[in-house]
């Protein structure tokens, strides 16, 4: 069992910046990949920024230059700085990782941070 616990969501305003963190916790011998997904009212959940153990990175074109995924392989931790946000980056995000313990492969997603721009 692997537990992922997001942390840093709240209401910003546009323009403002926001840096959500997640830590993973349990049967963990190593992780991959990690990322942030979003998923706004009424749209379908989207790939919003991803990084391999070996630091690669992947983002949604609509994020590119404004966030940044970094990660802690030693804390189990996985970043997204949020900056220059806009109205349209509002959403869930949901902190997701794929891993190995115990023997086995799994895939956890956190329960997700609400993440609101209003001015």
């Amino acid at each position: 069992q692997v537990q992922l616990v997001e942390s840093g969501g709240g209401l910003v305003q546009p323009g403002g910046s926001l840096r959500l963190s997640c830590v993973a916790s349990g049967r963990i011998d190593s992780i991959n990949a990690m990322a942030w997904y979003r998923q706004a009212p009424g749209k379908q959940r989207e790939l919003v920024a991803g990084i391999t153990s070996g630091g690669s990175t992947n983002y949604l074109d609509s994020v590119k230059g404004r966030f940044t995924i970094s990660r802690d392989n030693a804390k189990n931790t996985v970043y997204l700085q949020m900056n220059s946000l806009k109205l349209e980056d509002t959403a869930v995000y949901y902190c997701n990782a794929e891993g190995y313990g115990a023997g086995v492969s799994w895939v956890y997603w956190g329960q997700g941070t609400q993440v609101t721009v209003s001015s």
